[in-house]
């Protein structure tokens, strides 16, 4: 029985990280938005990771996360892997902290957004460390902000609209 449960989890974690990995591809296929730092994407694979934290262990969402920076290593170069890295780690802690928080209930939409946010200051640190520049943080610090603040919502949104789905097909496995 023991085997099975491994086996189970390896499987999950195969398939959510094909699911992380597909959607951070297709999102390096959005042009760069005007008046947003080159890069700046929605962040869809983040709901395969918030939806690791909220229902399986913290490890797997860390482990999704380190994938996924990985990926972009691999497909993009070293910039890339520690921008997805910072900002993913970050992100990621926060996640698994707020969804298994009794005190904090915003929901996904709530946990969306300051993940997005904690996302993008993770990135932008990194940017300022790579540049040398810390007025980054003021010429793309709200732009960011506010991007965030969409890119939460959508993807706290989506996670919440298939949530259900995907725990009665994890169910079956």
């Amino acid at each position: 029985m023991k085997n099975n449960k491994y086996t189970k989890r390896v499987a999950l974690l195969g398939i959510m990280g094909a699911l992380a990995l597909a959607l951070s591809f297709l999102e390096s296929l959005i042009p760069a938005l005007p008046g947003l730092p080159p890069g700046a994407k929605p962040g869809l694979s983040n709901i395969v990771t918030m939806f690791m934290a909220s229902s399986y262990s913290v490890a797997d969402a860390f482990f999704i996360t380190i994938l996924k920076a990985l990926f972009a290593g691999i497909t993009r170069g070293s910039t890339a892997m520690l921008m997805s890295a910072s900002g993913g780690l970050l992100s990621t802690a926060v996640a698994c902290i707020l969804l298994r928080s009794k005190k904090f209930n915003s929901g996904y939409i709530g946990i969306g957004i300051i993940c997005a946010v904690c996302h993008n200051i993770g990135q932008l640190v990194s940017a300022c460390l790579i540049s040398g520049t810390w007025s980054l943080v003021f010429g793309y610090g709200p732009l960011l902000l506010l991007f965030a603040i969409v890119t939460g919502c959508v993807t706290g949104t989506v996670l919440k609209l298939v949530l259900p789905a995907l725990n009665r097909i994890i169910n079956r496995l």
